[in-house]
């Protein structure tokens, strides 16, 4: 288990991270979601010893400062840029890994999984975005660790690089590890993560499964396409349904499921032509969760 207690940070008189406290479990992706401003890269570089604060992070009982061999434990991507632009993505990998004592065959390994293997020999600083993006990856999985911790890392990439990032960090967290990542693409994060933790203005708003974050903070309705929308939603309404006419024929219905709604029709011999259940996204419940939380907001257009 990943751990964090009591993380506290402050920038001169702003509160960046504020008593969080959670924990990530292996085998799954854990998203990590917040608004701008929020306190995410703070919270990361704290839980790696990166920046000073208060509280504690530690990956199976040991703080990181406190591993062996802190490569072959957790495994970093917070800034892809973090690269000597002269220096070629096979010789900074060469760097890093002689500095964890992990063994040069390792570069190469690495370097074709992530799919940078043809560009080996190229200077860092003619690299676009994604593809320091998948550097960064690779330099984070150099020792093959149990715990990743990965700040935006879909980032730069193309589509076809978004859905191989994702395949990728699936298949690792299937294999038992720890995978916490950040982002702000709500709709790759309801794709790839199955438990969240949120934060807004540095505090942990929620730490759960997806589903369960997201029917907390939103609810879903029933659709219902019928000539006589008027009257079954006043029949709906006298059994304690909330339900509106949305369009002359088109009923939104709240407090009752799609079975509970086709019965009140069929007992009352009302026709229907579509009924069907329209859920809240992971977008929904973020932006309800977090809208008395968002600091930086821009004007109407």
């Amino acid at each position: 288990m990943l751990r964090v207690q009591g993380l506290r940070k402050r920038y001169g008189d702003t509160l960046a991270v504020d008593g969080l406290s959670f924990t990530v479990r292996p085998g799954v992706v854990t998203g990590f979601l917040g608004p701008n401003g929020a306190g995410k890269s703070t919270t990361m570089r704290l839980m790696l010893g990166l920046d000073a604060g208060e509280g504690s992070t530690t990956f199976d009982g040991v703080r990181y400062p406190d591993l062996g061999c802190p490569a072959g434990t957790v495994g970093a991507l917070l800034d892809a840029g973090a690269v000597h632009p002269a220096r070629s993505a096979y010789r900074h990998l060469q760097m890093v890994a002689a500095g964890a004592g992990l063994p040069d065959r390792r570069v190469r390994e690495v370097l074709s999984l992530v799919g940078l293997d043809d560009v080996r020999h190229s200077r860092s600083g003619g690299l676009s975005l994604g593809m320091r993006q998948r550097l960064g990856l690779a330099a984070a999985l150099l020792g093959d660790p149990a715990y990743l911790i990965l700040d935006e890392p879909t980032n730069g990439l193309d589509p076809e690089g978004v859905h191989w990032m994702r395949r990728l960090l699936v298949r690792l967290a299937e294999e038992g590890r720890v995978v916490f990542a950040s982002s702000h693409l709500l709709s790759e994060m309801a794709t790839l993560a199955q438990d969240l933790v949120v934060i807004g203005q540095g505090r942990l708003i929620a730490a759960q499964p997806v589903g369960d974050f997201v029917a907390a903070h939103t609810r879903s309705e029933v659709l219902v396409r019928t000539d006589r929308a008027g009257e079954l939603a006043a029949l709906l309404r006298q059994e304690g349904a909330q339900a509106r006419v949305d369009e002359s024929d088109t009923l939104v219905v709240a407090g009752f499921d799609a079975d509970r709604v086709g019965e009140v029709a069929a007992r009352h011999r009302l026709p229907v032509r579509e009924l069907r259940t329209r859920r809240s996204s992971l977008e929904d419940a973020f932006l309800a969760a977090t809208a008395d939380l968002t600091q930086f907001r821009g004007a109407a257009a």
